[in-house]
């Protein structure tokens, strides 16, 4: 059961990189894709909008923060997406590079460990087994 688990949470977390896109700008029109946040520290400029947005899309379901404010549980607010100043925006950084470190021991180059594999939808990691 848990590896039929953790197979479909790796299948979800594909489906959202590859689907979750940013379509860049409001109401298309031409307009150039809206440049990608000044203050990246795990994402680079080249790789947000393929791999660093639909990320945070995946944070929203992994973690279950539709119901807790979405964007602002770590994030300031609206424009505010370069400011540090909340603590749950630096764990997140934290996470990302234990999660690639972690993967990145994996010699077939595979993610094996994603963020819903310890916290299954909870923004604490569920490190007891199911009773």
């Amino acid at each position: 059961m848990r590896k039929i688990l953790l197979m479909v949470a790796v299948a979800a977390l594909a489906g959202f990189v590859m689907f979750a896109q940013d379509k860049g700008g409001k109401g298309g029109g031409g307009k150039a894709p809206k440049a990608p946040p000044k203050n990246l520290k795990i994402f680079t400029q080249d790789n947000w909008t393929t791999v660093g947005r639909p990320m945070m899309d995946v944070f929203v379901t992994s973690l279950g923060l539709a119901d807790k404010g979405g964007c602002t549980y770590c994030h300031v607010g609206p424009g505010q997406f370069d400011d540090d100043s909340k603590p749950p925006k630096n764990v997140a950084r934290m996470m990302l590079s234990m999660v690639n470190d972690i993967n990145a021991k994996f010699p077939d180059g595979k993610t094996h460990v994603t963020c819903f594999t310890c916290h299954r939808g909870s923004t604490a990691p569920l490190t007891a087994p199911a009773n």
